[in-house]
């Protein structure tokens, strides 16, 4: 029999922190401290240490953060974001919304994340961001990108959703945290992140004292005073039961990481040698923190995943259908074959059971049945 697998164990992640978390809630509903309040405010400032960021502002979610760091950089309509299609839709959503252009360009097909090389070619005179996602827990290369964005005075927002922890490694021998890297940061705390709440929950950090203070005031209805808008704002809020679930488990993340890591490497071990599989690849300059674990299949994936579900062990295909050729981007005039990489990880990766909860034996039960079934598959 096997043993029982989930694509994501939040339960027993909770099981561990249950007394700590339980008595924190309570205190929130005891006090009736739901929105706003010291919780969320202390654990902000908490955040702000481990990030090593000026300024951290909570929000009511990752969608959330990435809008409020567009609104921040006074845009004007149909100017152009640069970022990559292998994403999920809510990176070019909130571009969309705005009434700004995304400009898609390929990733690079190792490590899932925009190809650097192909940046400069897309970059035009309405050209004023570049988004790089950090795809699956690997920053995508922040030091060329930063090179770049300075040389045509653009500004740099990390879609750091996936990668919250991960190190950046610059040429230098320094190391400095992905998200506080560009001029802004964006996270997500959706529960099965890395560093998830109970609910819906965001974040942006920024080192930029101007750009926190446009933040703060975007995020509160752009208000300084209540009742006196000085900016057009949204109402974006964390709550305060969401603050103390996260309080609790940040402390843990490092160790989080290190749980993804280690079954990351037993998925490597036992995968490196198969002709059908292809590992995901690592970086010299990030470390990496298994948001996903990721491979390349040879062969007919959604046959390996029908499989792989009659044998117990849940899958997931991130992103079956890329942005570019969704219905809703379809007036940006993309066309099957424009973005190559993309199409190909869409159709040809599947991502395996990847949690802090995983065990040795689930580990090695996942890998010898996915090494047996893609042996199989044609």
């Amino acid at each position: 029999m096997y043993p029982n697998i989930q694509m994501v164990d939040l339960r027993g992640q909770y099981l561990k922190l249950k007394p700590q978390i339980d008595e924190a809630i309570a205190n929130i509903i005891n006090n009736t401290a739901f929105i706003g309040g010291k919780a969320v405010q202390d654990f902000a400032a908490n955040l702000a240490q481990y990030l090593h960021s000026n300024s951290v502002i909570p929000c009511g979610n990752g969608t959330d953060a990435l809008q409020i760091a567009l609104m921040a950089l006074n845009l004007q309509q149909g100017d152009e974001i640069i970022t990559a299609s292998h994403t999920f839709v809510a990176t070019a959503e909130v571009i969309a919304l705005l009434g700004l252009k995304p400009v898609f360009v390929d990733i690079d097909p190792d490590t899932f994340t925009i190809d650097t090389a192909q940046i400069a070619a897309a970059i035009t005179n309405r050209t004023r961001v570049i988004i790089p996602v950090h795809l699956f827990g690997q920053s995508a290369d922040m030091e060329t990108i930063m090179a770049i964005a300075k040389k045509h005075k653009l500004y740099v927002i990390e879609d750091n959703a996936q990668a919250i922890g991960a190190n950046y490694y610059y040429t230098n021998g320094t190391t400095q945290k992905t998200g506080t890297i560009g001029d802004i940061g964006c996270t997500s705390f959706y529960p099965s992140k890395n560093l998830g709440c109970y609910g819906d929950g965001g974040a942006v950090f920024t080192n930029n004292p101007h750009l926190a203070q446009q933040m703060h005031l975007i995020a509160n209805h752009g208000q300084r005073v209540k009742y006196d808008s000085d900016v057009v704002g949204i109402n974006s809020r964390l709550d305060g039961i969401q603050a103390v679930v996260l309080a609790a488990k940040l402390p843990h993340l490092d160790q989080y990481i290190a749980a993804r890591q280690q079954a990351a490497a037993y998925y490597d071990a036992a995968f490196a040698q198969h002709p059908n599989i292809k590992i995901p690849q690592r970086t010299s300059y990030s470390s990496h923190v298994f948001h996903q674990y990721t491979i390349y299949i040879q062969g007919n994936r959604d046959q390996l995943k029908q499989a792989l579900e009659q044998k117990g062990i849940p899958t997931m295909i991130y992103y079956p259908i890329p942005v570019h050729l969704q219905k809703a981007y379809q007036y940006l005039g993309y066309k099957s074959g424009s973005l190559r990489h993309t199409e190909y990880a869409a159709a040809q990766t599947i991502s395996l059971p990847m949690h802090t909860e995983l065990t040795q034996e689930q580990c090695q039960y996942i890998a010898d049945t996915v090494i047996t079934l893609a042996a199989q598959i044609s």
